[in-house]
C-alpha cells in the first residue's frame, strides 16, 4: 500500500508546468475583466507572440506561453499594452511572471503536487529594494524632538523654551528666551542624551543646537534595514513562497529571490505594498488649518489632526473577522502594551470624538522614458495616504479594538501587512529581473544526468555481485527513489541543486544497508546454516548496525537543516526523507521481494 501511494503521488511530476504571465489588479477588491484580457491578447497577436489558454480565474487573468523567452517577450508586451488603459483612466495592473499547473484534475482532487524547483534548477523572480534610510532618520529625530519637549516641560524643572527648528538633517536647533535658560536645558540634555553632539550659541537669542552624532545615525539605519529586512521575511513567509532567499546588499538594500513556481503577481503586489498605519483623532472644528491635514473619506472632505496617537509598529496581531450585527468584514486589531496605553490615554478623555485610521503605502508609478535612444519602463516613487476608517469612540480604547467598513479583500489584504510586522522606514523595489531558466534547465539536464549514472552504476554492480540478491537490491531501489519524490512532493518540499547532490547520496546509501544484509547472509552460508535460516539471521543480525548508521547521518542531517540556510537546507531535506525512505525499502522492500523469490519452499542453495 505505501509503495502504490508512492507511485501516485509521485506521478504529477511527470506533468511539467507552463511557463505563464499573470494579470491582477493592485487593489484587493477590483477584478481584471474580460476587457483587460482581450487587450492583452490582442497585443500579443499583433508582435506575433505564440500563447495558449488566456483564462480569468478568481478574478486574475493567466495567459499560457510555450517556452520562457515567449514568457519574458510577452511580459514586457503585456505592460506596455496595459500602461494607462484604459485610455485616460490609469489602472494599477500587476503583470507578473508564473507558472500554471497540467496536473489532471483526478490527480489534483487526490492532493498530488508536482515537486517544487528551487531557484537554481526553475529559475524565478528577483527585486532589489531600497530603504528609504534617510526618511528613518528624520522620523527618528521627530520622534526624539517630542521628547524633548516633554522633557522640558516636567513639572519639577519646568524650563520654557521660545521654539524648536530643524537647521539640517539630524540637526534640532532649540532657542531660549536668556542664557541662564539654554545653560539649564544644556545641562539636562546632556545628562538623558549621550547620542547627541551638543553646542551652545546666541544670535538672535540664546540656543541649543543638537547634532547626532554619526555612531547613533549608522544605528539607526541598521536598525531601519533590519526591521524591515525581518519584515520582507514575514511576508514572504505569510505568502507561502518555498526556499525564498531574503538578505541585506550593502547599506540599504535588500534582495530577495522568490522561486518562480509560486505566485508571483502576489508577492509583488505585496512585497510592493510598503504600508502601516497612522491612528489620529478628527481635528476640532476650530483647529488652525496649520495643525490638521485634509483627506477624503467617503466622498467628502474630512479634516484630522496632525497629533499621531500610535502607528503601525504598535500593532502586536491583526486578524480578519466578522461584525456580529451587520457580518460586514473587520480587522480585529491587538496593540502591544506600549500602543495600548497610548490609545487609551489618547481616547478617554475624547469619547465622542471621532478617530481616523489612515492606510499609508509606498508604491511605485511606471511611467515609459527615453533612455539612451530606448525607451525604458521606469518605476517612479509615491506615498499614497487615505482614511480607511472614520468612527465615533464609543469608550476609551485599550489593546484590543476593530476596524471595520472595509471590503473582504481589503480587509485580508491590511491584517497580512499589518500581521507581517511594520516597516520602520519606506522601501520600494528599485529593480526586478527574471533568474534565467535556460540556467536551471541546464542544471536540471545535468543533475538528472549525474542521477542516472550513479544509478546505473549502482545497477550494474549489484547485479554483478549479488546476482538473484542484487535484482531485489535494484528494484527496492527504484521504489526508494519514487518513495523520495513522492514525499517531497506530499510535503511541498522544494528540490534545489544541492538537493539533486543529496538524492544522489542517497542512491548509494540505499543499498549501503542491503550490502550489510547480504554480506551478512553470506557469513551465515559459511557457517553452514540452511539457506531459509540464513536469510532470516542475515535480515535480523544486520538490523542493529542498519539503524546505527543511518541514525548518526539522520543527527547530522537534522542539524544541517536547522543551523543552515539556503542550499545547505535543500541538501539536508532531500538527504533526511532519502535516509528514512532507504531503510524502508532496504529492510522491509528487499526482504519482502526475497519472500518472493525463496520464501514458501525448500532451497538448497542462495544465487548471492
Amino acid at each position: 500500500m505505501p509503495v502504490l501511494l508512492g507511485f501516485i503521488y509521485a506521478l504529477p511530476n511527470i506533468y511539467p508546468p507552463d511557463f505563464a504571465v499573470q494579470i491582477s489588479m493592485e487593489e484587493a477588491a477590483l477584478r481584471v475583466s474580460d476587457e483587460v484580457l482581450d487587450k492583452a491578447t490582442a497585443s500579443l497577436e499583433e508582435k506575433g507572440i505564440q500563447f495558449f489558454g488566456a483564462t480569468l480565474d478568481d478574478g486574475n487573468a493567466l495567459l499560457r506561453f510555450p517556452d520562457d523567452d515567449a514568457q519574458l517577450r510577452g511580459l514586457e508586451i503585456i505592460q506596455r499594452a496595459l500602461h494607462n488603459f484604459p485610455k485616460n483612466l490609469p489602472r494599477e495592473y500587476v503583470v507578473a511572471l508564473n507558472t500554471a499547473p497540467t496536473t489532471p484534475p483526478w490527480l489534483d482532487d487526490l492532493g498530488g503536487k508536482p515537486m517544487k524547483y528551487g531557484l537554481d534548477l526553475r529559475g524565478g523572480v528577483h527585486f532589489l529594494m531600497e530603504v528609504d534610510t534617510q526618511a528613518a532618520i528624520e522620523e527618528r529625530v521627530a520622534g526624539l524632538e517630542q521628547a524633548l519637549k516633554q522633557m522640558l516641560r516636567e513639572r519639577e524643572d519646568r524650563i520654557r523654551y521660545s521654539g524648536f527648528s530643524s537647521v539640517a538633517p539630524g540637526v534640532l536647533e532649540i532657542s531660549f528666551a536668556n542664557a541662564e535658560l539654554r545653560d539649564r536645558a544644556r545641562s539636562k540634555i546632556e545628562d538623558r542624551y549621550q547620542q547627541f553632539l551638543i553646542e551652545s550659541g546666541e544670535t538672535d537669542k540664546p540656543f541649543v543646537r543638537l547634532t547626532i552624532n554619526q555612531d547613533s545615525v549608522r544605528e539607526m539605519e541598521d536598525f531601519a534595514v533590519q526591521q524591515n529586512l525581518q519584515t520582507i521575511r514575514n511576508r514572504v513567509n505569510e505568502l507561502g513562497v518555498a526556499e525564498p532567499l531574503v538578505q541585506r546588499l550593502g547599506r540599504n538594500r535588500i534582495v530577495v529571490d522568490l522561486p518562480g513556481v509560486q505566485d508571483t503577481a502576489e508577492a509583488k503586489k505585496i512585497l510592493g505594498k510598503i504600508a502601516t498605519l497612522e491612528f489620529r483623532m478628527e481635528a476640532e472644528p476650530n483647529a488652525s488649518r496649520a495643525n490638521v491635514q485634509e483627506h477624503i473619506y467617503e466622498g467628502r472632505d474630512v479634516r484630522i489632526s496632525n497629533d499621531i496617537i500610535l502607528r503601525g509598529d504598535s500593532v502586536f496581531d491583526a486578524q480578519v473577522g466578522f461584525d456580529p450585527d451587520s457580518s460586514l468584514p473587520q480587522v480585529n486589531i491587538d496593540l502591544d502594551a506600549k500602543g495600548g496605553e497610548s490609545m487609551h490615554r489618547a481616547t478617554r478623555h475624547d469619547i465622542g470624538r471621532r478617530m481616523a485610521v489612515i492606510f499609508i503605502e509606498t508604491k511605485t508609478r511606471d511611467r515609459y522614458e527615453i533612455v539612451d535612444g530606448q525607451e525604458t519602463l521606469v518605476s517612479v516613487p509615491y506615498v499614497d495616504k487615505k482614511v480607511i476608517s472614520l468612527a465615533t469612540v464609543q469608550a476609551a480604547l485599550g489593546r484590543k479594538f476593530r476596524i471595520t467598513g472595509l471590503a473582504a479583500g481589503e480587509a485580508r489584504e491590511l491584517a497580512l501587512l499589518l500581521r507581517a510586522g511594520a516597516l520602520a522606514a519606506d522601501m520600494f523595489i528599485v529593480e526586478e529581473r527574471t533568474v534565467g531558466a535556460s540556467l536551471g534547465q541546464e542544471n536540471i539536464d545535468l543533475g538528472a544526468f549525474s542521477v542516472s549514472v550513479g544509478l546505473g552504476l549502482v545497477v550494474l554492480f549489484m547485479l554483478v555481485y549479488y546476482k538473484v540478491f542484487g535484482v531485489a537490491a535494484n528494484i527496492a531501489l527504484l521504489v526508494n527513489l519514487v518513495l523520495l519524490v513522492a514525499v517531497m512532493s506530499s510535503l511541498s518540499a522544494t528540490l534545489t541543486l544541492p538537493g539533486i547532490a543529496g538524492i544522489v547520496l542517497t542512491v548509494g546509501m540505499a543499498v549501503d544497508a542491503n550490502v550489510l544484509i547480504f554480506s551478512r547472509i553470506k557469513e551465515e552460508l559459511k557457517n553452514k546454516l540452511p539457506p531459509q535460516q540464513a536469510i532470516n539471521t542475515g535480515f535480523e543480525r544486520a538490523l542493529v548496525t542498519i539503524l546505527d548508521a543511518n541514525l548518526t547521518t539522520l543527527i547530522v542531517a537534522v542539524i544541517l537543516y536547522s543551523i543552515g540556510t539556503g542550499p545547505v537546507k535543500g541538501f539536508a531535506v532531500t538527504l533526511s526523507i532519502g535516509i528514512l525512505t532507504s531503510m524502508f525499502t532496504a529492510i522491509m522492500g528487499t526482504r519482502a521481494i526475497v519472500n518472493i523469490i525463496y520464501g514458501g519452499r525448500k532451497v538448497s542453495s542462495l544465487a548471492i
